[in-house]
């Protein structure tokens, strides 16, 4: 970690082989030059199994983190699209309500930060009023478990739902909670796909400002129309310079890179050109 700059780069887990161990992920992260980890607790059931572990694992995991030297600040916990705050049945709202429980106790042991919260009132249902009140009701108390343990709450905002896939929509949620464990974490590669696909009048950097004092970290990330993942890095849509240069005006300094391992035969290589393509518009905005 470079304390001379002024923000830290993260790495997305998945960036990766799913192959390595979680020690052997935190040693590739360091060595291709990001900063911290991003750890993926998706739907499956491999990275749900996580929030189930013993005290021995998660200090295991904790020892691997200061063994390599490299945190994991941040977690990506899309497993609320399988799990989703409001989703409506007895047995769907508790099983979310404990999975959520879960992602806080385990981020409070492991040391993260932020939890990226989903946009999504639900993903497999269909929405309505009464998804949306669900949601509601469900992120009030869940905004209150992660006050009780110091975790803060981020929404990732979506662009392959129009539920919370600008920052605008995410701040409608922030200000009916009212908590200062709940915020914004939004991906500025979907911000730029949502506003293309959906025809969107303001600008990104337009529904930025609509966080101000309310977004806690960002994903970078390359999109193009109606395509949200694995996209080169500088062949879509995303406006790096202009962005991150509003968000360094607004306070932000931590920023994740968001890719995949699409490279299996040269990910390390990926992972070395991915950051230097990243910090390169760091560095130009914030040097």
């Amino acid at each position: 970690m470079d304390k001379a700059r002024p923000y830290l780069l993260g790495m997305y887990e998945k960036a990766v082989p799913a192959s390595l161990s979680l020690e052997e992920k935190l040693i590739a992260c360091k060595e291709g030059g990001f900063d911290w980890m991003e750890i993926s607790l998706d739907e499956t059931d491999e990275k749900i199994s996580r929030l189930y572990w013993s005290k021995e694992e998660r200090d295991a995991l904790v020892a691997s983190i200061k063994k390599t030297g490299q945190p994991i600040y941040t977690m990506c916990f899309s497993a609320q699209r399988k799990y989703s705050l409001g989703s409506l049945g007895k047995e769907k709202h508790e099983k979310a309500m404990d999975i959520m429980e879960r992602a806080i106790d385990f981020a409070a042991d492991i040391g993260i930060r932020i939890i990226q919260l989903a946009g999504y009132d639900c993903y497999y249902e269909e929405a309505n009023e009464e998804t949306r009140a669900e949601f509601i009701k469900n992120l009030k108390i869940s905004t209150n478990m992660a006050a009780k343990k110091g975790i803060l709450l981020g929404f990732e905002t979506m662009m392959d739902r129009d539920f919370i896939d600008t920052v605008e929509k995410a701040m409608e949620f922030v200000k009916l909670c009212d908590s200062p464990y709940l915020g914004v974490y939004p991906d500025i590669g979907n911000l730029a796909g949502a506003r293309h696909d959906f025809g969107y009048e303001k600008t990104v950097n337009e529904d930025l400002m609509t966080g101000k004092g309310h977004i806690l970290a960002c994903h970078l990330k390359e999109t193009k129309p109606k395509t949200d993942r694995s996209v080169p890095w500088g062949t879509g849509l995303t406006d790096y310079i202009s962005n991150l240069e509003v968000l360094r005006d607004m306070g932000v300094r931590m920023f994740n890179g968001e890719f995949w391992c699409d490279y299996p035969d040269a990910w390390q290589e990926n992972l070395k050109k991915s950051s230097s393509f990243l910090r390169e518009r760091l560095d130009r905005v914030f040097l």
